[in-house]
Protein backbone atom coordinates (compact mmCIF):
# COMPACT_ATOMS: atom_id res chain seq x y z
CA UNK A 1 0.00 0.00 0.00
CA UNK A 2 1.56 3.54 -1.11
CA UNK A 3 2.62 5.62 1.97
CA UNK A 4 -0.51 8.54 2.15
CA UNK A 5 1.07 12.49 2.37
CA UNK A 6 -0.30 14.20 5.16
CA UNK A 7 -2.53 17.17 3.93
CA UNK A 8 -0.62 20.83 3.60
CA UNK A 9 -3.20 21.47 6.59
CA UNK A 10 -1.13 18.93 8.53
CA UNK A 11 2.15 18.82 7.22
CA UNK A 12 3.64 20.87 10.30
CA UNK A 13 3.26 17.43 12.17
CA UNK A 14 5.92 15.72 9.66
CA UNK A 15 8.19 18.65 9.50
CA UNK A 16 8.80 19.09 13.34
CA UNK A 17 10.13 15.44 13.42
CA UNK A 18 12.53 15.86 10.45
CA UNK A 19 16.62 15.95 9.97
CA UNK A 20 16.59 19.93 10.83
CA UNK A 21 18.96 21.85 7.99
CA UNK A 22 22.24 23.55 9.38
CA UNK A 23 25.34 25.49 7.86
CA UNK A 24 28.68 26.10 9.09
CA UNK A 25 29.14 29.36 6.94
CA UNK A 26 30.72 32.60 9.03
CA UNK A 27 28.67 35.48 10.08
CA UNK A 28 31.80 37.22 11.17
CA UNK A 29 31.80 41.05 10.93
CA UNK A 30 27.76 40.90 10.38
CA UNK A 31 25.74 43.51 12.52
CA UNK A 32 22.82 41.31 13.52
CA UNK A 33 19.92 42.94 15.17
CA UNK A 34 17.58 40.92 17.34
CA UNK A 35 14.52 41.72 19.36
CA UNK A 36 13.25 39.50 22.45
CA UNK A 37 17.11 38.55 22.76
CA UNK A 38 17.04 38.19 26.52
CA UNK A 39 15.53 34.71 26.87
CA UNK A 40 13.95 31.74 24.57
CA UNK A 41 14.42 32.25 21.17
CA UNK A 42 15.76 35.26 21.01
CA UNK A 43 18.52 34.15 23.06
CA UNK A 44 19.35 31.35 21.75
CA UNK A 45 19.72 33.19 18.65
CA UNK A 46 22.17 35.60 19.56
CA UNK A 47 24.17 33.11 21.22
CA UNK A 48 24.51 31.08 17.65
CA UNK A 49 25.51 33.87 16.30
CA UNK A 50 27.73 35.32 18.36
CA UNK A 51 29.50 31.71 18.24
CA UNK A 52 29.28 32.82 14.82
CA UNK A 53 31.07 36.00 14.92
CA UNK A 54 28.23 38.37 14.59
CA UNK A 55 28.31 41.62 16.10
CA UNK A 56 24.99 41.42 18.36
CA UNK A 57 22.52 44.07 19.02
CA UNK A 58 19.85 42.99 21.79
CA UNK A 59 16.71 44.74 21.58
CA UNK A 60 15.16 43.83 24.91
CA UNK A 61 12.90 45.42 27.58
CA UNK A 62 15.10 44.60 30.51
CA UNK A 63 17.90 46.56 30.29
CA UNK A 64 19.36 44.99 33.63
CA UNK A 65 18.60 41.05 32.17
CA UNK A 66 20.02 42.03 29.44
CA UNK A 67 23.29 43.01 30.64
CA UNK A 68 23.71 39.77 32.71
CA UNK A 69 23.26 38.24 29.24
CA UNK A 70 25.75 40.83 27.73
CA UNK A 71 28.22 39.49 30.27
CA UNK A 72 27.66 36.04 29.89
CA UNK A 73 27.78 35.98 25.89
CA UNK A 74 31.22 38.25 26.10
CA UNK A 75 32.73 36.00 28.46
CA UNK A 76 32.62 33.06 25.71
CA UNK A 77 33.04 34.59 22.41
CA UNK A 78 35.34 37.88 21.31
CA UNK A 79 32.31 40.04 19.51
CA UNK A 80 30.87 43.19 20.03
CA UNK A 81 27.37 43.28 22.17
CA UNK A 82 25.23 46.11 22.56
CA UNK A 83 21.68 46.58 23.88
CA UNK A 84 19.07 49.02 23.08
CA UNK A 85 16.15 49.04 25.79
CA UNK A 86 12.41 49.08 24.17
CA UNK A 87 8.91 48.23 25.01
CA UNK A 88 7.26 46.76 22.34
CA UNK A 89 4.31 47.70 24.04
CA UNK A 90 4.87 51.19 23.13
CA UNK A 91 5.00 51.80 19.70
CA UNK A 92 7.04 55.46 20.89
CA UNK A 93 9.69 52.97 22.13
CA UNK A 94 10.17 51.30 18.81
CA UNK A 95 10.33 54.41 17.10
CA UNK A 96 13.06 55.23 19.17
CA UNK A 97 15.25 51.78 19.12
CA UNK A 98 14.84 52.73 15.42
CA UNK A 99 16.34 55.85 15.71
CA UNK A 100 19.45 54.77 17.74
CA UNK A 101 20.04 51.85 15.48
CA UNK A 102 19.63 54.33 12.16
CA UNK A 103 22.20 56.94 14.65
CA UNK A 104 24.28 53.92 15.73
CA UNK A 105 24.88 51.63 12.72
CA UNK A 106 25.64 52.45 9.53
CA UNK A 107 24.94 48.88 8.44
CA UNK A 108 22.64 46.10 9.31
CA UNK A 109 23.25 42.92 7.89
CA UNK A 110 20.27 41.09 9.50
CA UNK A 111 16.97 41.60 11.47
CA UNK A 112 15.61 39.23 13.53
CA UNK A 113 12.39 40.15 15.04
CA UNK A 114 11.62 37.67 18.24
CA UNK A 115 9.88 39.37 20.80
CA UNK A 116 6.49 37.87 21.18
CA UNK A 117 4.02 37.85 24.29
CA UNK A 118 0.86 35.22 24.72
CA UNK A 119 -2.02 36.28 27.12
CA UNK A 120 -4.83 34.26 27.90
CA UNK A 121 -6.83 37.77 28.92
CA UNK A 122 -7.08 41.00 26.72
CA UNK A 123 -5.06 43.84 27.53
CA UNK A 124 -4.60 46.77 25.94
CA UNK A 125 -1.14 49.20 25.70
CA UNK A 126 -1.84 52.88 26.16
CA UNK A 127 -2.22 53.48 23.05
CA UNK A 128 -5.42 51.41 22.97
CA UNK A 129 -4.01 49.13 20.92
CA UNK A 130 -4.52 44.77 21.97
CA UNK A 131 -1.50 44.28 23.62
CA UNK A 132 -0.40 40.87 21.97
CA UNK A 133 -1.17 42.34 18.49
CA UNK A 134 0.99 45.11 19.37
CA UNK A 135 4.05 43.10 20.77
CA UNK A 136 3.31 40.28 17.89
CA UNK A 137 2.60 42.45 14.87
CA UNK A 138 2.89 45.61 14.95
CA UNK A 139 6.05 46.51 17.01
CA UNK A 140 7.82 43.92 14.78
CA UNK A 141 6.32 45.90 11.60
CA UNK A 142 7.07 49.34 12.87
CA UNK A 143 10.73 48.31 13.23
CA UNK A 144 11.15 46.60 10.10
CA UNK A 145 9.65 49.36 7.98
CA UNK A 146 11.85 52.22 9.86
CA UNK A 147 14.79 50.10 8.77
CA UNK A 148 14.02 49.36 5.33
CA UNK A 149 16.35 51.77 3.30
CA UNK A 150 19.37 51.14 6.25
CA UNK A 151 18.92 47.15 5.44
CA UNK A 152 18.58 48.11 1.45
CA UNK A 153 22.29 49.99 1.90
CA UNK A 154 23.86 47.14 3.72
CA UNK A 155 22.32 44.33 0.93
CA UNK A 156 23.00 41.46 1.06
CA UNK A 157 20.86 41.46 4.28
CA UNK A 158 18.07 39.45 5.65
CA UNK A 159 15.16 39.85 7.86
CA UNK A 160 13.69 36.83 9.53
CA UNK A 161 10.18 37.02 11.31
CA UNK A 162 9.80 34.88 14.19
CA UNK A 163 6.04 33.57 13.92
CA UNK A 164 4.36 30.43 14.94
CA UNK A 165 2.35 27.27 14.20
CA UNK A 166 -0.23 29.06 15.80
CA UNK A 167 -1.27 31.06 13.21
CA UNK A 168 -3.24 28.40 12.36
CA UNK A 169 -5.42 29.30 14.97
CA UNK A 170 -6.85 31.97 13.11
CA UNK A 171 -9.02 34.90 14.71
CA UNK A 172 -7.89 37.83 12.74
CA UNK A 173 -10.48 40.04 11.90
CA UNK A 174 -10.05 43.56 9.96
CA UNK A 175 -12.93 45.25 11.91
CA UNK A 176 -12.34 44.12 15.16
CA UNK A 177 -8.36 44.12 15.24
CA UNK A 178 -8.59 45.26 19.38
CA UNK A 179 -10.97 42.52 20.46
CA UNK A 180 -13.57 45.19 21.08
CA UNK A 181 -16.79 43.27 20.14
CA UNK A 182 -15.61 39.84 20.28
CA UNK A 183 -15.02 37.13 23.50
CA UNK A 184 -11.25 37.56 23.69
CA UNK A 185 -9.54 34.24 23.43
CA UNK A 186 -5.93 34.06 24.01
CA UNK A 187 -5.14 31.50 21.52
CA UNK A 188 -7.28 33.29 18.77
CA UNK A 189 -5.73 36.78 19.81
CA UNK A 190 -1.82 35.11 19.77
CA UNK A 191 -2.76 33.79 16.12
CA UNK A 192 -4.82 36.97 15.12
CA UNK A 193 -0.92 38.29 15.53
CA UNK A 194 0.61 35.77 13.75
CA UNK A 195 -1.47 35.93 10.53
CA UNK A 196 -0.75 39.47 10.45
CA UNK A 197 2.51 39.06 10.44
CA UNK A 198 2.52 36.85 7.72
CA UNK A 199 0.34 38.43 5.62
CA UNK A 200 2.83 41.51 5.94
CA UNK A 201 5.42 39.59 5.14
CA UNK A 202 4.61 38.19 1.48
CA UNK A 203 4.02 42.31 1.02
CA UNK A 204 6.93 43.25 2.44
CA UNK A 205 8.99 40.85 0.20
CA UNK A 206 7.28 41.95 -2.65
CA UNK A 207 8.40 45.71 -2.31
CA UNK A 208 11.45 44.09 -1.40
CA UNK A 209 12.19 42.50 -4.79
CA UNK A 210 15.62 43.46 -6.56
CA UNK A 211 16.68 44.93 -3.02
CA UNK A 212 19.13 42.00 -2.64
CA UNK A 213 17.12 42.10 1.22
CA UNK A 214 15.25 39.22 1.99
CA UNK A 215 12.40 38.56 4.10
CA UNK A 216 11.57 35.40 5.38
CA UNK A 217 9.43 33.99 8.93
CA UNK A 218 9.46 30.78 10.52
CA UNK A 219 8.40 28.80 13.04
CA UNK A 220 10.83 28.12 15.97
CA UNK A 221 10.00 24.79 16.79
CA UNK A 222 8.07 23.48 20.07
CA UNK A 223 11.03 24.62 22.48
CA UNK A 224 10.66 25.63 26.20
CA UNK A 225 10.63 29.30 26.55
CA UNK A 226 9.11 31.39 28.97
CA UNK A 227 6.28 33.22 26.41
CA UNK A 228 3.24 33.12 28.62
CA UNK A 229 4.73 33.98 31.64
CA UNK A 230 2.94 37.21 32.20
CA UNK A 231 -0.32 35.14 32.83
CA UNK A 232 -1.98 33.80 36.12
CA UNK A 233 -0.27 30.88 38.63
CA UNK A 234 -2.21 28.43 36.91
CA UNK A 235 -1.30 29.40 34.10
CA UNK A 236 2.59 28.86 34.76
CA UNK A 237 2.47 26.55 36.87
CA UNK A 238 0.93 24.33 33.87
CA UNK A 239 3.10 25.86 31.52
CA UNK A 240 6.20 24.87 33.66
CA UNK A 241 5.43 21.69 35.45
CA UNK A 242 3.25 20.18 32.37
CA UNK A 243 3.80 21.60 28.88
CA UNK A 244 7.45 22.27 29.12
CA UNK A 245 7.72 18.33 29.72
CA UNK A 246 6.81 18.04 25.77
CA UNK A 247 8.84 20.56 24.50
CA UNK A 248 12.54 20.36 23.24
CA UNK A 249 15.32 22.81 24.14
CA UNK A 250 15.32 25.91 22.58
CA UNK A 251 18.76 25.57 21.49
CA UNK A 252 16.95 24.23 18.24
CA UNK A 253 15.47 27.48 17.66
CA UNK A 254 18.82 29.08 17.34
CA UNK A 255 20.56 26.60 15.15
CA UNK A 256 17.54 26.88 12.59
CA UNK A 257 18.07 30.38 13.10
CA UNK A 258 21.51 30.77 12.22
CA UNK A 259 20.88 28.65 9.61
CA UNK A 260 18.32 31.29 8.00
CA UNK A 261 20.19 34.14 8.64
CA UNK A 262 24.06 32.52 7.09
CA UNK A 263 23.11 29.84 5.09
CA UNK A 264 24.14 30.73 1.47
CA UNK A 265 22.04 28.77 -0.12
CA UNK A 266 18.94 30.98 1.27
CA UNK A 267 20.44 34.26 -0.17
CA UNK A 268 17.65 35.20 -2.79
CA UNK A 269 15.16 33.08 -1.22
CA UNK A 270 12.32 35.86 0.02
CA UNK A 271 8.55 35.32 1.24
CA UNK A 272 8.62 32.21 2.75
CA UNK A 273 7.26 30.51 5.61
CA UNK A 274 9.82 27.64 7.74
CA UNK A 275 9.17 24.76 10.00
CA UNK A 276 12.51 25.79 11.89
CA UNK A 277 14.26 24.84 8.61
CA UNK A 278 11.90 22.98 6.85
CA UNK A 279 10.09 25.46 3.69
CA UNK A 280 6.44 24.99 4.15
CA UNK A 281 3.14 26.11 3.27
CA UNK A 282 1.05 28.47 5.83
CA UNK A 283 -2.67 27.60 6.90
CA UNK A 284 -4.52 29.40 3.52
CA UNK A 285 -5.94 31.88 6.15
CA UNK A 286 -2.21 33.69 5.89
CA UNK A 287 -1.68 33.52 2.33
CA UNK A 288 -5.15 35.59 1.48
CA UNK A 289 -3.39 38.15 -0.93
CA UNK A 290 -6.00 40.84 -0.79
CA UNK A 291 -6.49 40.81 2.64
CA UNK A 292 -2.99 41.21 3.19
CA UNK A 293 -3.03 44.47 1.08
CA UNK A 294 -5.47 45.61 3.72
CA UNK A 295 -3.47 44.33 6.47
CA UNK A 296 -0.45 46.79 5.67
CA UNK A 297 -2.52 49.59 4.85
CA UNK A 298 -4.11 49.39 8.35
CA UNK A 299 -0.96 48.24 9.74
CA UNK A 300 0.97 51.26 8.30
CA UNK A 301 -2.31 53.41 9.72
CA UNK A 302 -2.34 52.09 13.08
CA UNK A 303 1.77 53.11 13.26
CA UNK A 304 1.73 56.07 12.02
CA UNK A 305 3.23 55.41 9.24
CA UNK A 306 2.12 57.15 5.39
CA UNK A 307 4.93 56.62 2.94
CA UNK A 308 5.74 54.10 0.66
CA UNK A 309 8.92 52.11 1.03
Amino acid sequence: MPKRELPDELIFIKNRRAIQRATTASMAGKVCVVSGSSSGVGLEAIKRLARGGAQIVMVCRNPDKADTIRKEVLALYNVRVDIITSDFSDLDDVRKAANILLKDYPRIDVLINSAGLHSTTRTTTKAGFETVFCVNHLAPFLLTYLLLERLKKSAPARIIQVNSEGHRFGGLDLDDLNWEHRHYMGLRGYGASKVAQLLTTWEFADRLKGSRVTINAMHPGDVKTNIGNNNGPLYRWFLHNVTWHTLKDPLLSGEALYYLAAAPELAEVSGRFFHLTIDEKPATNALDREKGRKVWDLSMEMTGLTASP
